[in-house]
């Protein structure tokens, strides 16, 4: 039987940190998940890295991994289950504390039928949850992450959505099977990209009396052709006259949900920009972000006749000249 290297699977080094550990299982899960990647051996890669997870996420396990699992390459594995409980009663013991290995007199762990020879043999076979006066098998289980995309007007509504999230579960001979959960979501005031939406409970299950851990949808936003996202403000551009920034004029300008009317002062400039209050993202608590509005000054591509006169009387009547107080400099666009 072979020495397998769980760090080696993930990817990570031996002295990684937990959080380490579950980003590199989050990671290669992805790319060999048996719903994305069609190879014919990604299910058995799949395998390979929850096994690894299993270990390497939990203290206990990946301590005795550490100590005791490069001993099987010589021989280690004719241990009998007494020398791993013998083991178990003098080396983990923590003063007026709990263990949380579950141990039981057969030398089992859990429920790991999908598991290689190698585990088996390190850990048992099924996980049975004997109880001894030292044993704590209540254990919580795990927050899982997801990602859920929302469009603006979905967030400043607060609207409802329906998503389904397929995960992958070993099966009683050890093939990893296909589950489908549907949630309904309600979008809650205050999100903005990258925020993350709580479902208590409807994580990884529980062990014994252990809570199921949460389920945790993080907040991307869909693109928006008119709005950049920055926090709860958002940022547009809008097109006007030569005329109208000289003068001064009113435009509609488009905000999410509708448009409203707005006051361009007369000189503006172009790339000036302009709040308007309260027409961005919600936040907690009641407020609002704002809309920036960014003036582009557009010149007309052609002109009429009369147009052209126009503009030829004001070249000679106007005593403006944009050179007269900013000097020429070097540009800022490649």
């Amino acid at each position: 039987m072979e020495y397998i290297d769980y760090y080696k699977i993930l990817g990570v080094p031996r002295k990684a940190t937990q959080e380490d550990i579950q980003r590199a299982f989050r990671r290669r899960a992805r790319k060999y998940h048996p719903d994305v990647n069609k190879d014919k051996n990604a299910e058995a890669e799949f395998k390979k890295i929850n096994e690894a997870n299993e270990v390497l996420k939990d203290p206990e396990k990946r301590k005795l991994y550490d100590t005791y699992g490069k001993d099987w390459q010589n021989g280690a594995h004719n241990q009998d289950a007494s020398h791993w409980e013998q083991m178990f009663n003098q080396g983990n013991r923590q003063p007026g504390g709990t263990r949380t290995f579950r141990f039981s007199r057969n030398g089992s762990f859990g429920e790991t039928s999908g598991f290689s020879d190698f585990f088996h043999s390190l850990f048992g076979h099924d996980f049975a949850h004997q109880q001894t006066p030292w044993d704590d098998s209540d254990h919580s289980g795990r927050s899982h992450e997801a990602e859920i995309t929302v469009t603006l007007r979905e967030i400043i509504t607060g609207a409802s959505k329906s998503i389904s999230l397929q995960s992958y579960e070993l099966d009683a001979v050890g093939h990893a099977r296909p589950t489908t959960r549907t949630f309904q979501v309600k979008i809650p005031e205050g999100v903005t990209e990258g925020s993350v939406i709580r479902l208590p409970g409807q994580g990884e299950k529980g062990s014994g009396r252990g809570k199921s851990g949460d389920l945790l949808l993080r907040i991307h936003i869909a693109p928006d052709s008119r709005f950049r996202v920055n926090g709860h403000d958002l940022y547009t551009s809008v097109a006007i006259a030569p005329w109208e920034a000289a003068l001064g004029a009113k435009v509609e300008v488009q905000t999410v949900v509708g448009s409203v009317s707005l006051t361009i002062p007369k000189g503006s400039q172009n790339g000036r920009k302009l709040r308007i209050r309260g027409k961005g993202l919600q936040k907690k608590g009641g407020q609002t972000g704002d809309l920036i509005v960014e003036l582009q000054i557009q010149i007309p591509a052609s002109l009429s006749k009369e147009e052209e006169r126009l503009f030829k009387e004001l070249a000679v009547k106007s005593r403006f000249n944009p050179r007269q107080k900013t000097r020429q400099r070097a540009s800022h666009t490649g």
